[in-house]
């Protein structure tokens, strides 16, 4: 029987957490007649994740690719794994994630029985002492897909599995202009359904990622979700053009204001009140983007240990 080929992208920039990542790999529950090979792509300007690598290979049950991309751009690193990739299927997790056995199997699994292009998991957050309760009991850093009209018009990089023989995927690269702001993944999987591409969820495909204390306030999670926004906006703004552009930044500006609103009107409900708040720098992202202003630098050095 011919074996399906499953290639598993990590990317990484100066984080010791990745052994763990690594770790948690090795112990994955293989899906039926599958092969499987990692691709460590190391976006540090020196290559500073070697050393970790050579010294997990004898620990490790599949082969490891290493690759240094410098530059410390996100895409650069993405587009590595892409460019390495030899198999039938690429899976991405972050480098500082936790996959759980069943993970890939999960994931593979929908992929073999829906036929989609790409197939998302979730990423469970895993709050420490340090993390206010608002966000402990919101659970305001786990990732899921967000459906559209019953659809997943986008996607994200922490969790997925791409179907490289697929025409909506084969030959598509993560764009390097933000490549340290980012939004690379939002703008890669638009791509992805735009091209008529199909992307799914498996609810049970799981991974954890640990949310270390600079990422535990109100101010990481706006400005991502102000970043979010901009990639959006950015998107609206690719797709309209005079006043249907000025449309959706009036309507982007508008969406600002009601949820700027709802979070003064809730104000003595922390969840509710950072959920509108959140909402509202989103919007804020997105009026930005429609207006071309430059996004916020979030990767490279600002995410360094």
């Amino acid at each position: 029987m011919t074996r399906t080929r499953i290639d598993i992208g990590i990317c990484t920039y100066r984080r010791p957490e990745l052994e763990e990542t690594l770790r948690s790999l090795f112990t994955l529950d293989m899906p039926d007649g599958a092969e499987i090979r990692l691709i460590v792509a190391d976006n540090d300007t020196n290559p500073s994740a070697a050393a970790l690598v050579e010294s997990l290979r004898q620990a490790s049950p599949f082969p490891i690719r290493y690759v240094h991309c410098p530059k410390s751009n996100i895409s650069i690193a993405r587009n590595a794994c892409l460019t390495e990739c030899e198999a039938d299927y690429l899976a991405f997790i972050d480098d500082d994630e936790v996959a759980d056995p069943q993970w890939l199997a999960e994931l593979f699994a929908k992929a073999r029985d829906s036929g989609a292009d790409a197939v998302l998991g979730p990423v469970q957050a895993v709050y420490g002492s340090e993390s206010a309760g608002w966000m402990r009991h919101g659970d305001f850093h786990s990732t899921l897909p967000v459906w559209v009209g019953g659809r997943i018009r986008t996607g994200y990089t922490c969790n997925v599995l791409l179907d490289m023989r697929s025409p909506s995927i084969a030959g598509r690269r993560f764009a390097l202009a933000l490549g340290q702001s980012g939004g690379e993944d939002t703008h890669f999987f638009t791509g992805v359904t735009d091209a008529g591409g199909r992307i799914e969820f498996a609810r049970h495909a799981v991974v954890t990622e640990k949310v270390p204390e600079k990422r535990a306030s109100f101010t990481w999670l706006a400005k991502r979700r102000f970043r979010s926004g901009q990639t959006h906006g950015r998107i609206l703004a690719a797709k309209n053009a005079g006043l249907n552009r000025v449309k959706q930044t009036g309507i982007a500006g508008l969406k600002l204001g009601f949820c700027a609103a709802a979070a003064g009107l809730t104000a003595f409900f922390p969840i509710i009140r950072n959920r509108y708040a959140l909402r509202a720098a989103l919007h804020a992202g997105a009026v930005s983007g429609t207006l071309g202003m430059r996004e916020i630098r979030q990767y490279g050095a600002t995410e360094a240990v």
